[in-house]
C-alpha cells in the first residue's frame, strides 16, 4: 500500500467536526480546503507504528475496519489530532500536514488500499469511498 508522504503544507485547520452518525472528520483549512474523512480511511491510514510499521516496507495491511467509527478527538498541541477509534487503536498522532495529505490524495490512497486489498485476497464489502 501506498504510504502517505508527510510534507509541510503550512495549512492550520480552521474547523474540525467529527460527524459520529457518518462516522466522518471534517476538516476545513485556512487556504479554503475541506475534506470529509472515513473514520475507516483515516483508521487503515493511521500514523502509528501499528499500521505502518517500525521502518520502510514493515506496513501492516489493515483489514476488517469497514465499520470502525472514532469515540472522539484529542488535540495535540498546536499540531495535530490524536483519534480514538472505538477498535481500541489510538496511538497514531494526524498531524495537520498528514490530514490535509489525506484529503488532498484520498482517491489515490484509497485505491491503492483497495488495491492492496486485493493483492492479499481479501474482500471489502462495506462500500468503496473513502
Amino acid at each position: 500500500m501506498k504510504r502517505p508522504e508527510r510534507r509541510d503544507t503550512g495549512r492550520v485547520p480552521t474547523q474540525i467536526h467529527l460527524h459520529r452518525q457518518s462516522r466522518t472528520l471534517s476538516v476545513t483549512f485556512d487556504d479554503g480546503c475541506h475534506f470529509d474523512l472515513g473514520a475507516e480511511y483515516l483508521r487503515v491510514h493511521s500514523p502509528s507504528a501499528e499500521v505502518r510499521g517500525h521502518g520502510p516496507g514493515q506496513a501492516i495491511l489493515q483489514v476488517g475496519k469497514e465499520a470502525v467509527g472514532i469515540e472522539r478527538i484529542e488535540p495535540v498541541g498546536q499540531y495535530a489530532l490524536r483519534l480514538h477509534f472505538d477498535d481500541g487503536h489510538n496511538t497514531g498522532l494526524y498531524s495537520w500536514d498528514l490530514l490535509y495529505d489525506l484529503g488532498e490524495n484520498a482517491a489515490a490512497y484509497w485505491q491503492d488500499y483497495l488495491d492492496s486489498l486485493a493483492a492479499a485476497g481479501v474482500r471489502r464489502d462495506a462500500g468503496d469511498s473513502a
